[in-house]
């Protein structure tokens, strides 16, 4: 099990949990390539080590254990193994296209 960053990140971006994760495991973190351009930040599953850091450290309550997402936001799971196992682009293509169906 992973954890998982979800819509409230969207526009936000703090980068508190990415400041606590032991294994760096949540990217663009601020400095990194593609931080401004970024819609949201995301988490790698595979890297992931379920420590729970990232939950306490987000101000908007968006990072939560994969088997705690609400259904509505079911898509981030995905989202977030998208943006890296095809690359940042397909990652925010999805965000990009979750957006436009709720609009």
């Amino acid at each position: 099990m992973a954890y998982v960053i979800t819509e409230p990140c969207i526009g936000t971006k703090d980068t508190a949990c990415a400041d606590v994760c032991p294994v760096d495991c949540i990217h663009p973190a601020s400095g990194e390539d593609g931080h401004g351009e970024a819609t949201m930040l995301y988490i790698d599953p595979e890297e992931c080590i379920d420590c729970d850091a990232c939950v306490e450290a987000c101000p908007v309550d968006a990072t939560m254990s994969e088997d705690d997402v609400p259904e509505q936001w079911e898509i981030f799971k995905e989202i977030n193994r998208v943006y890296f196992t095809d690359g940042p682009a397909a990652g925010e293509k999805m965000v990009a296209d979750y957006l436009a169906k709720k609009a």
